[in-house]
């Protein structure tokens, strides 16, 4: 079976399924584009309120097809540079997305796979799913914005520590340095990844948004210009009839339903 991003709908949420049995899931540019194309005919639908990301079989993703970068290898420079463009559009659009995307992971996120859940939103892992900056262990350094997310995530050593040593991380281990949400027992983490994004369904989309947007900037904030960020979006929210539905649910003690 050929390696292929598989789309469904479970409610309002749409699950993408990293599928490259062969290979434990591991990515190529034809499962980049598919990404980016799924994202902007979602961003667009408002019957999509979130997006889960997992993989077929018990795998997340094993990261890039080592065969095909030892054949890139043989091949013009700007070739991998192209396929690595695809691979940062992708992640580009997920951290840009306006709406909630959950990372399901089971068993392996390696490499790119690990890069890949770390550019979503929220991470759900099954407690046996393991994770690990594999670049270094194949004397290459990391893609997919890995070393930005760590960076961002956790202090210089730390992240300097997972990229450079290249050790197997648990679920566990990255629950409690704030990378995992969520730890799941093993066969769940879809199921869960789903239930939360409903919990996420239920909440105003606009602010869900704005919310996405305030926390993708303030790493490049001073506080002044994020002050006024965080004022401008506060004022267009209240002004949105979201507002007007979610406080007067509140104030009536029942349950709101948003736009």
């Amino acid at each position: 079976m050929p390696a292929q991003l598989q789309a469904a709908r479970e409610g309002q949420t749409l699950v993408l399924t990293l599928s490259n049995p062969e290979l434990r899931n591991a990515i190529d540019p034809a499962m980049y584009a598919a990404g980016i194309e799924a994202l902007n005919v979602a961003e667009s639908s408002a019957e999509v309120r979130s997006v889960v990301i997992t993989g077929a079989a018990g795998v997340f993703c094993s990261g890039g097809n080592l065969l095909r970068l030892q054949a890139s290898r043989q091949a013009d420079p700007q070739v991998q540079a192209q396929s690595i463009e695809g691979l940062h559009s992708w992640i580009e659009t997920i951290r840009t997305f306006p709406k909630p995307v959950i990372a399901a992971v089971e068993g392996a996120a390696a490499g790119a796979g690990f890069s890949l859940a770390l550019a979503c939103d929220l991470v759900v892992a099954a407690r046996n799913a393991v994770f690990v900056m594999a670049y270094s262990n194949v004397a290459l350094s990391p893609d997919g914005g890995a070393s930005w997310s760590l960076s961002q995530a956790l202090p210089r050593q730390l992240a300097t520590d997972i990229l450079m040593c290249g050790d197997r991380l648990t679920a566990q281990r990255l629950h409690d340095l704030g990378i995992v949400n969520r730890v799941t027992e093993p066969g769940s983490a879809l199921t869960t990844a789903l239930a939360l994004a409903e919990q996420l369904n239920a909440r105003a989309p606009n602010v869900l948004a704005s919310i996405k947007e305030l926390v993708g900037d303030a790493p490049r904030n001073t506080l002044s210009a994020h002050l006024a960020s965080e004022r401008d979006h506060f004022v267009k929210n209240l002004h949105h009839a979201n507002a007007g539905a979610g406080i007067a649910a509140f104030l009536d003690k029942h349950t709101p339903r948003y736009e």
